[in-house]
């Protein structure tokens, strides 16, 4: 992998806004990272996984009708339809996926951890079966910053990235881990302006009908 694939871990909210915030930031640089690799078949490969992980992430659409297509739908909008790989669908234009995004919504499951949702075990088996390497790096920050948002939306509450480190580690039997002060997760101050906007756009929408 060349030096021109590294991709930065910290977030920044001065870049450019998520086509799918839903997704978190991770995801999102997973589809940059997808792009920008040269080989179609390496390409094809790492495309195929990023679907497999936005499926485990919305397990609540897979009883809609074209699950795979929406799912596949999603990561050319994330690409900005500017990827090149061989999709199982018609590639979407600009104009043919509008109001088809779907926001996440996040499952209850009885466990220790259930604010975690039911596709945790899931996505944190998809994180185990890939190969070691700059791919699963961001992947597991991904899943990490995913359980926090996860966390805050369930407890509403403040949570340290080492309790989340330390969830993350139970729950994949010590397979996953990532170091809080090289890759710090997203800021909660962050998490919480998301969430707040979230609420009151949902809230003018319903002013509005």
């Amino acid at each position: 992998m060349t030096d021109d694939h590294k991709l930065e871990l910290e977030y920044n909210t001065d870049r450019t806004t998520m086509a799918i915030p839903e997704y978190g930031r991770h995801i999102h640089k997973l589809v940059e990272f997808c792009k920008s690799v040269e080989d179609r078949d390496e390409r094809n490969k790492v495309a195929q996984g990023i679907i497999d992980v936005m499926g485990n992430m919305e397990p609540h659409l897979r009883d809609v009708n074209d699950f795979k297509h929406k799912l596949w739908d999603q990561l050319f909008i994330m690409a900005d339809f500017d990827l090149d790989v061989d999709s199982p669908f018609p590639i979407p234009t600009k104009e043919s996926v509008k109001g088809k995004i779907k926001t996440l919504a996040y499952p209850k499951q009885a466990s220790k951890y259930r604010y975690y949702g039911n596709n945790i075990e899931a996505m944190i088996n998809t994180a185990v079966s890939w190969e070691d390497g700059e791919m699963k790096d961001l992947l597991i920050h991904a899943l990490a910053n995913h359980m926090k948002k996860c966390y805050i939306l369930w407890n509403k509450d403040s949570v340290t990235d080492d309790i989340i480190k330390s969830h993350l580690e139970e729950l994949s039997n010590n397979q996953l881990t990532f170091d809080p002060e090289t890759k710090p997760l997203i800021d909660m101050n962050v998490l919480k302006k998301v969430q707040d906007s979230l609420n009151y756009s949902s809230k003018k929408k319903k002013k509005r009908k």
